[in-house]
């Protein structure tokens, strides 16, 4: 099967068997697995003793092999198996007198490359994109733009010179070339690089959530570890939704509406999100009706509309007349985007004051106070039910096992038997605490009106500091330091690093779309524009045609890479029309 390879052990020794087992380089502080017994050689015959096992390709495995008479390790060796390889593992004596072992690896059959299907999507996307940008630049000449309306309409001709399509006069140029200010005071004018990164996120999501080619690069960590790019994407769009905040609340509040009144929106529109995730989102109607038994509560949409809500009403109940055009007076000059706003700095603060407190003083049954491992075979086996310490249990105790996620990213590599949501109850401040930074941006934005840049060096400088906090917390360590980066958890390290790439890919969009215009923000600008229809639809559809389809081949890589990115294209394309027919669904 995919991400598996065939391992056969050959057992020359005569006198004793063998017991094969495993242990992935991904699992930390995990117990060997049992994987098979290898019967002795049979020395009158002189035929070994033989036994096949399939064996994990996504991560590197270290193979310990333990003699059955003394039950002593003969032999461990490491390795990265390929997909769809055969391999020999030849156990044999040396020397009779000492009694030396040695263990051969040698591959029967060489693995496939996996990763030419990627290699070939790459260079189809790119040829496409090229083909577009050419095709754009040429529509920019007037003999070529005229030649190809010519061609496609020849009775036509002259209106179609004449037209805005063919040769404007004058007048029409000079005011067609005039690009819209960043800011109007007539008008609002959307930032396009808001947009632009809220559908980069939602796209890569959308991919992810579909399988991502079923490559294990495209999943989330098991438990602790690098920072992989879909465990930043969810972050990365509740961020952009705080910078959204700012923005959206500043500009209705500009327009004398009552705070009353604002308010009731935002309880609505929390109210929807919540709704349509559990409701929506979250069953699988292919399995049958809706059933409380065992509906999951949690969820992302769940989370998304309780994080706006505490955010958008603390935007909205300590926001200061004034502060963000920089009227207000402040005692320091380098904190004059910061200090206006402390009542709201000291709530998150205390939120982070709670979460730190639930989660390593909160005793939990069976599991050492403080604990932030996966349970199951992780730590050595100790605490198999303890997944995710205080998180998990507040989830249990609250909400029921029946009502949250039943196979957590950890079932795979650290076997674990315990119910776990990554959307849970505790990580939600952390998550309040991620849009809030992205309220942090959507208030620089504001503050430093038209400087540019002022505005970036903000950014880089909010990115800096989370950066630093994140080494600090983590101690530049996967396992070892004093948070670490986990996104089931939603740790705080993990909000401090992600918030440190959010800010420099919001800086970057910022300039590229906004600043200089380099980029129009497409194609990923027009489901940023949908991104509620695009990711509700991706997730009711999900299991219909032509989002899917009966594959030939199941266990392939490219098949299932062609289905998903066929998936995902095609939600661009949908929100691209959409666009185009000025059709938004906003809750």
């Amino acid at each position: 099967r995919m991400d598996q390879a065939l391992l056969l052990v050959r057992n020359e020794l005569p006198e004793q068997g063998l017991y094969l087992a495993a242990r992935s380089g991904s699992c930390h502080q995990c117990l060997y697995q049992f994987l098979a017994f290898v019967p002795p050689s049979n020395g009158s015959l002189r035929k070994p003793g033989t036994a096949e096992v399939v064996v994990d390709t996504q991560h590197p495995l270290t193979l310990q092999l333990n003699g059955s008479v003394s039950d002593t390790e003969l032999c461990k060796i490491q390795y990265h198996f390929g997909e769809f390889g055969n391999y020999s593992l030849l156990v044999k004596t040396l020397s009779t007198s000492t009694k030396t072992v040695s263990c051969d690896l040698v591959i029967t059959e060489g693995p496939v490359n996996s990763y030419l299907p990627i290699l070939f999507a790459f260079l189809v996307y790119t040829g496409t994109l090229t083909i577009l940008i050419v095709g754009r630049l040429l529509m920019k000449i007037h003999a070529v733009r005229n030649w190809v309306y010519t061609k496609l309409n020849p009775r036509e001709t002259d209106r179609l010179i004449n037209s805005e399509l063919g040769s404007p006069n004058t007048a029409d140029s000079v005011s067609s070339d005039l690009t819209p200010r960043l800011w109007s005071t007539s008008s609002r004018q959307r930032l396009r690089s808001l947009d632009t990164f809220r559908g980069l996120s939602l796209i890569i999501m959308v991919f992810v959530n579909y399988g991502g080619g079923k490559y294990w690069f495209f999943k989330h960590e098991s438990w602790n570890g690098k920072l992989r790019f879909p465990s930043a994407l969810f972050s990365r769009f509740v961020f952009i939704m705080g910078t959204s905040i700012s923005l959206s609340l500043s500009s209705v509040l500009r327009w004398e509406s009552s705070k009353q009144k604002v308010l009731g929106k935002i309880l609505w529109r929390s109210f929807l999100l919540i709704l349509l995730g559990i409701i929506v989102v979250n069953p699988n109607y292919c399995l049958g009706p809706l059933s409380w038994d065992n509906l999951r509560i949690p969820g992302v949409l769940q989370r998304l509309g309780f994080t706006y809500l505490v955010v958008a009403a603390l935007e909205l109940l300590f926001t200061r007349a004034g502060a963000e055009s920089g009227t207000l007076e402040t005692l320091c000059p380098a904190l004059q985007d910061i200090l206006p706003y402390w009542p709201q700095w000291i709530f998150i603060l205390m939120l982070e004051a709670i979460w730190l407190c639930l989660t390593f003083l909160l005793p939990v049954p069976g599991c050492p106070r403080g604990y932030l491992g996966p349970g199951g075979i992780g730590d050595f086996g100790n605490y198999p039910n303890c997944t995710g310490g205080a998180a998990g249990y507040i989830d249990r105790l609250l909400l029921g096992e029946k009502h949250i996620y039943q196979h957590p990213s950890s079932t795979v590599i650290y076997q674990t038997t315990m119910p776990y949501d990554p959307e849970g109850i505790l990580g939600t401040i952390n998550t309040i605490f991620m849009a809030f930074l992205g309220l942090q941006a959507g208030k620089i934005i504001l503050f430093y009106k038209e400087q540019h840049k002022q505005i970036m060096s903000r950014f880089a400088v909010w990115s800096i500091v989370m950066g630093i906090i994140s080494a600090i917390l983590t101690k530049c360590s996967k396992e070892d330091g004093f948070i670490p980066i986990n996104k089931n958890l939603w740790s705080l390290s993990y909000v401090t690093t992600t918030s440190c790439f959010a800010f420099i890919l919001l800086l970057l969009m910022y300039y590229l779309v906004d600043v200089k215009r380099f980029w129009s923000g497409a194609p990923f600008f027009y489901p940023g524009m949908n991104s509620i229809l695009v990711y509700i639809g991706h997730e009711v559809f999900e299991n219909y045609f032509p989002f899917k389809w009966k594959m030939q081949d199941s266990q392939s890589h490219a098949e299932h890479l062609t289905q998903n990115l066929t998936a995902t294209t095609l939600w661009v394309i949908i929100s691209y029309v959409l666009y185009r027919r000025r059709i938004f669904w906003k809750i």
